[in-house]
């Protein structure tokens, strides 16, 4: 549904008034789905695409600070994506870079990369690390950046890290696996320290988690939009705020 003009500003002022402030999501995970299919439909190279999706994120980042949202996990590039061409991936990785760059100014987030550092390029995984030491103490908007992620293989590295962990600290496997909880195989995720995602929202209409904080979403409501990323409105995002703030939360029940 498209409004000209007056009409869109009325409508989305008004759909802004509909949220109730205490049930906006303190964590949103984002699948950044749609960026390839916007440049092919434009007649423009995928280039355009991913810089187009990228353009986008900082602005969903400023209605995400002006709605109180306090962590956001934005789905950047997962490790199936790492096995397209050659050219993209170098293209995608440059404007990531320059995305994290532009993350860095004006000291507004706090940054934290999420996923296998060691799958990127030294320069990429240098700047992700740079940034998260930069901004580890501003007090603001929460952004975890995931680029080499993938679900199974974040569950696969924490359970290592916990073995790891545990005989470092004496601990047999038999006594490890006799007392393991899944409090403890969170303690040692990527995301370890933060609160699950309360809402994960996909564009470009698909409708499955591709691998997308697994472990994390366990209880999470999704809502997905036929939107290409770059062409999500903010129209769009107080739609899914508002159906996340009509539903209850069954946690499982």
């Amino acid at each position: 549904m498209k409004f000209p003009g007056f009409a869109y500003n009325f409508y989305e002022r008004k759909l802004q008034r509909s949220l109730d402030p205490e049930r906006i999501p303190h964590h949103i995970g984002v699948m950044v789905d749609g960026n390839r299919r916007w440049a092919k439909l434009a007649g423009a190279p995928t280039r355009d695409g991913h810089q187009a999706g990228a353009d986008k994120i900082h602005e969903f980042l400023g209605w995400c600070e002006e709605l109180g949202v306090e962590v956001v996990t934005l789905y950047m590039l997962s490790t199936d994506n790492m096995s397209r061409s050659p050219e993209e991936i170098e293209q995608l990785l440059d404007i990531i870079a320059n995305t994290l760059d532009r993350l860095g100014e004006g000291n507004r987030v706090r940054v934290q990369p999420v996923g296998a550092l060691e799958l990127l390029p030294d320069n990429l995984s240098d700047k992700l690390c740079s940034l998260a030491t930069q901004t580890k103490e501003i007090d603001g908007l929460h952004v975890n950046v995931a680029v080499g992620y993938g679900g199974r293989r974040e569950i696969v590295d924490a359970v290592k890290e916990l073995l790891l962990a545990s005989a470092a600290e004496g601990q047999s496997v038999e006594d490890v696996a006799t007392g393991l909880t899944d409090q403890q195989i969170s303690s040692f995720l990527y995301t370890r320290g933060q609160p699950d995602p309360d809402l994960v929202i996909r564009t470009s209409g698909e409708q499955r988690l591709s691998g997308f904080l697994m472990w994390q979403s366990a209880y999470s409501e999704f809502y997905f939009c036929e939107a290409l990323w770059p062409d999500f409105r903010r129209v769009d995002f107080l739609r899914a705020l508002r159906d996340y703030g009509r539903r209850q939360r069954r946690f499982g029940g």
